[in-house]
């Protein structure tokens, strides 16, 4: 059973950085399109970040880029994500997210991933 574990978030002071951690394991982790989502008390689940499986390529929702990073180190089986400049808004558990694609293929869309961690929460003070 693929299983997904978040880690990285905790009490920040806004301007700060940090990167969260997703490892993967029971997988083949190579074969799998990896995601960031967010979300923030009382709001939906939002798409943030993804990265195909050979890490060439990432796709990122508007507000993200400049800030957001998504990375992954195979040889790790651990996708990351780094966010710098944090603001107040970016406070929200973050959900680490696969999707399994067995041949190479372009970024997934956020509704194609279905395998989910538990999430790691982030909270941003100022």
């Amino acid at each position: 059973q693929v299983q997904l574990v978040e880690s990285g978030g905790g009490l920040v002071q806004a301007g700060a950085s940090l990167r969260l951690s997703c490892g993967v394991s029971g997988a083949a982790f190579t074969a799998y399109a990896m995601a960031w989502f967010r979300q923030a008390p009382g709001k939906d689940r939002e798409f943030v970040a993804a990265i195909s499986r050979d890490g060439y390529n990432t796709d990122y929702t508007e507000s993200a880029k400049g800030r957001f990073t998504i990375s992954r180190d195979n040889s790790k089986m651990t996708a990351y994500l780094q966010v710098d400049a944090l603001r107040p808004e970016d406070a929200a558990t973050y959900y680490c997210a696969a999707v399994y694609k067995p041949f190479v293929a372009p970024v997934p869309l956020p509704r194609e991933f279905k395998i989910w961690g538990q999430g790691t929460q982030v909270t941003v003070s100022s």
